[in-house]
C-alpha cells in the first residue's frame, strides 16, 4: 500500500459507518495499525461498532486534539511513525461546529497532509458530512483529496489540486482592530515581550494555569519573526470571539509549508518555536506572501470544545 488520502462523502450515521468501519476491520485484518481521530460525537459511534475490536484500535478526540488544525499532522505523525509497516488512519478534522476563524486553518491542513506523507506507507480516510457541510467547504475537500468516496462509489477528484489551497489560504488577509494593545520587537527584547504578553493575558481573563502558555507562545512568535523576519516585528493584541489573540507581523516571509508541524530530532538546533506555538494555542493562522508574514494564535477565554 502506498499513501493514498481519500474524502468520504457521507450523509448519516449509516453511510458513516459503511463507509468507515470496513476501512477500519480490513486494515486490522491485515496486522495494520488503526487510529480513529474524529470529532467526538463519531467517536462514541465507532467505538459502538467497533465494540468487538476496539482495543486493538487507537482512538483520538479530534475535538481536542485537533481543536489547533495545526497539531493534527504532528500528532498523525508520531502514531504512524511508531510503527515500521502500513498504517491506517480516519481523520475527521472538518465539522458543522468549525467556526470561519477555524476552518481556513482545517482546509491548509488537509492540502498539507499531502505534502507530510508523500511517500509513506501509509492511508488516510477523511470523512466529510454533506448533509451539513456548506458546498465551497465540500468543494475544498475536493481540492485536497485525490479520491472521493461517495454514495456512487470512488471516484477521482477532477479538482485535486492541494498546492492551490495551500496558497489561497496562505494569502487570506488577517487583519487586526486599530485598538489592539501592540509594541514593537526588536533583538533583545524578549523579556520585555514575555512581560507584555502576560500583562494582557491578566488584563482580559485568560485562566491563571494558561497565562504561562501565552507568553511563552507569544516570546516563540516574537523570536522567530526577529529571527527571521527583518530584524524587527510588531506584536499585537486583543480580544474577539471569546478568545485573547495576539498577531506577530514581520517582514519575512515563510517558505517551508511544514513549518511548524514537522517532528524535531533531538540533535538538530532550532526549529521547535512554531511546533510549540501549535501545541500551546487552540487555533494558529498564517498569512505569508513576498511582502511579509502575520502570524495569529487564539486562546480560549472559557471552555469551547467542540463535538
Amino acid at each position: 500500500m502506498t499513501f493514498a488520502h481519500p474524502a468520504l462523502f457521507y450523509s448519516d450515521e449509516e453511510s458513516y459507518i459503511d463507509g468507515t468501519v470496513p476501512f477500519v476491520v480490513e486494515g486490522l485484518a491485515n496486522a495494520e495499525p488503526v487510529a480513529v481521530a474524529v470529532p467526538s460525537r463519531n467517536l462514541t459511534l465507532l467505538q459502538e461498532a467497533l465494540s468487538g475490536f476496539a482495543h486493538l484500535v487507537t482512538f483520538i478526540d479530534m475535538a481536542d486534539t485537533g481543536r489547533n488544525p495545526g497539531r493534527i499532522i504532528p500528532e498523525l505523525r508520531a502514531f504512524a511513525d511508531r510503527h515500521r509497516r502500513a498504517v491506517r488512519i480516519i481523520s475527521e478534522p472538518v465539522w458543522d461546529r468549525r467556526t470561519d476563524v477555524e476552518y481556513p486553518a482545517c482546509a491548509l491542513h488537509e492540502a498539507l497532509v499531502n505534502y507530510a506523507f508523500s511517500g509513506r506507507d501509509l492511508s488516510i480516510l477523511c470523512p466529510y458530512d454533506i448533509s451539513s457541510l456548506p458546498h465551497d467547504v465540500l468543494a475544498d475537500a475536493e481540492k485536497t483529496h485525490p479520491v472521493v468516496i461517495d454514495a456512487s462509489g470512488h471516484r477521482p477528484s477532477d479538482h485535486f489540486h492541494p498546492a492551490r489551497v495551500v496558497v489561497a489560504t496562505h494569502s487570506l488577509p488577517l487583519p487586526t482592530p486599530s485598538d489592539a494593545a501592540s509594541t514593537l520587537v526588536g533583538a533583545g527584547a524578549m523579556a520585555a515581550v514575555r512581560a507584555f504578553a502576560r500583562e494582557q493575558a491578566v488584563k482580559f481573563g485568560l485562566a491563571r494555569d494558561r497565562v504561562d502558555d501565552f507568553a511563552l507562545a507569544v516570546t516563540e512568535l516574537a523570536t522567530n519573526s526577529v529571527r527571521h523576519g527583518g530584524g524587527e516585528s510588531t506584536v499585537r493584541v486583543w480580544t474577539e470571539r471569546e478568545s485573547i489573540v495576539c498577531q506577530v507581523n514581520d517582514n519575512g516571509h515563510i517558505t517551508d509549508v511544514l513549518a511548524g508541524r514537522t517532528p524535531v530530532h533531538a540533535n538538530e538546533p532550532g526549529g521547535r518555536g512554531l511546533l510549540l506555538v501549535n501545541r500551546l494555542a487552540d487555533l494558529v493562522r498564517t498569512q505569508t506572501t513576498s511582502s511579509g508574514t502575520a502570524i495569529q494564535v487564539r486562546f480560549d477565554l472559557g471552555d469551547k470544545k467542540a463535538t
